[in-house]
């Protein structure tokens, strides 16, 4: 009819509980089942005989108790110790970050199974894997299980070989911990040297806590989509139409593969840390990996930070002293809307004591020494990845003491052509006193708009002056100030304005309309055509 069962609490080879948080040593039941039956007539008849075996029953129960309490004496419960060391490997564009951490283990000769869980986490447990570091040789992985009836787990089982310690390491792929870089500019009183200081802030919601741990970055992009088109062979364009799942398997292996390259960078080549971007000697020469669409670079920073979860850190990255620093104004439109700005230029070269690492995204607050023990703020910009060797251009707005404008002088309408009605004949309109009277529409003309630049500079220093005016369509620039094209659009023109004086700068645009449109781009042309 019913079983009735004593449970006897004993101990059999333990795993080793490797979770995350709180790794601890557990000990698994062995189940020892006294089963009894009976049938209906005998419930009735042998009632004194059940009550023995009540009172059986509970002295097995209270036996079992003891029993586990001796066992349990007898077991290993110390805790898995902590972490050896951790790397953490951040790319922020695909929100993955490699993490690398080191144990040592005390193993048993025999079977030693490892239990590690990733509750509460972002872990991807596809991606989790264990590698014996030392000794290799007398250690082995024999499988890894994922329980069905325990979520969030899995087991290795390790075959040891001797009675000792090991060094373990386990990798996996997280998300949720992302970084970003912002630096502080301060100008020296003259504005000829710079002082850039950088930082990178770590932001950890990952649910994991990660102590003392090595920070690497990567800077630039990687064109997964470009792998992941390479894996399946097919075209990049078709790489959103595949299945999710299979995009997702070959989205892992192609970021693997990139972490493998990330990793022989870091170790074969001696990437290195962004203190080292002070000036300091480097081991090896820098690597920066360029793969078809995909360009990056990958480095340390200095010493070890633990990063809560949670949290937020913000730590130092470099520091550059008296890096040359050059002022430019500059006009165009495009980049910074229709005003003048002031440009604070420098290089990420060797000259500014820079020049050893691209400079990731970020934000530059610029300030500048007043002389009074003081800083004054001038501005604050976001600027992306500036690669080496390129130019660091920071825009401090609109410079009140110098004032820009641009005059209209004239405008007239030339080369008007027109086209009798029903026929293909066309004639240019001539300025002669004749009137006539035909049945024809203007088809073609060029309009001709005269201008003057003005600029004043009413600062106590001379003035480096870059305009850029883009004009669409068939376009002559004609002027005497020697322009040049900075594409086929753009005209570009400089000068220096002197302190206290005023600059004018003449120059004549013709644009082409309707049929007597040929081209789409700008002409330049001397003055002396006016």
């Amino acid at each position: 009819m019913s079983l009735t069962r004593a449970l006897v609490m004993g101990a059999v080879s333990p795993p080793l509980d490797w979770s995350l948080k709180r790794p601890v040593r557990t000990f698994e039941n062995a189940l020892i089942t006294s089963t009894f039956n009976f049938n209906e007539t005998q419930m009735h008849t042998n009632i004194p005989h059940l009550r023995k075996l009540a009172a059986l029953a509970a002295l097995l129960a209270i036996t079992a108790t003891a029993s586990q309490r001796s066992l349990a004496q007898n077991i290993d419960l110390s805790t898995v110790p902590s972490r050896d060391s951790v790397q953490l490997t951040i790319y922020n564009s695909e929100d993955i970050t490699l993490v690398r951490e080191t144990r040592v283990i005390s193993f048993k000769k025999g079977l030693n199974p490892l239990q590690f869980s990733w509750a509460n986490t972002l872990i991807d447990p596809s991606s989790v894997e264990l590698t014996i570091l030392q000794p290799a040789d007398k250690l082995e992985l024999l499988d890894t299980t994922f329980p069905h009836d325990k979520p969030q787990m899995l087991y290795w089982n390790v075959q040891s070989e001797f009675d000792g310690e090991a060094t373990v390491q386990i990798t996996y792929f997280t998300s949720g911990i992302t970084w970003s870089a912002d630096y502080v500019a301060i100008a020296d009183g003259d504005e000829a040297t710079l002082d850039l200081e950088g930082f990178v802030r770590i932001t950890n919601n990952s649910g994991e806590e990660y102590e003392n741990a090595q920070v690497r970055l990567v800077v630039g992009t990687i064109n997964l989509v470009e792998k992941i088109a390479q894996l399946a062979q097919i075209p990049a364009s078709e790489v959103s139409e595949m299945e999710d799942l299979a995009r997702r398997e070959l989205k892992s292996q192609a970021t693997r593969e990139f972490f493998a390259k990330a990793d022989k960078l870091a170790y074969d080549a001696a990437t290195p840390t962004l203190a080292g971007m002070g000036g300091g000697e480097l081991a090896e020469a820098k690597q920066i990996v360029k793969e078809g669409l995909s360009e990056y670079f990958i480095y340390t920073v200095e010493g070890t930070e633990t990063i809560p979860n949670g949290w937020s850190k913000r730590l130092h990255s470099f520091e550059a002293n008296d890096a040359p620093l050059k002022i430019e104004y500059r006009y165009r439109p495009r980049e910074y809307g229709d005003q003048l700005v002031r440009m604070y230029l420098l290089a990420n070269d060797e000259e500014s004591h820079l020049g050893t690492t691209p400079l990731p995204d970020g934000v530059v607050r610029v300030f500048r020494n007043n002389g009074r023990d003081g800083l004054s703020y001038l501005a604050q910009q976001t600027v992306k990845y500036i690669p080496i060797g390129d130019k660091i251009e920071l825009n401090l707005g609109v410079d009140p003491e110098v004032v820009f404008e641009l005059v209209k002088k004239g405008v007239s309408r030339e080369k008007i052509w027109t086209q009798i009605h029903n026929t293909n004949t066309f004639k240019l309109v001539g300025d002669d006193a004749r009137r006539e009277e035909e049945n024809a529409s203007v088809v073609g003309w060029a309009d001709r708009t005269e201008y003057e630049q003005r600029i004043r500079n009413y600062t106590a220093k001379p003035i480096d002056v870059e305009i850029r005016r883009t004009y669409d369509g068939h376009i002559a620039f004609i002027s005497g100030l020697e322009p040049k094209l900075h594409d086929y659009q753009t005209v570009e023109l400089k000068t220096q304005v002197k302190p206290g004086e005023k600059e004018t700068l003449d120059f004549t645009i013709v644009q082409q309309q309707g049929t007597n449109v040929k081209q789409n781009n700008v002409t330049l042309e001397a003055a002396s055509k006016l």
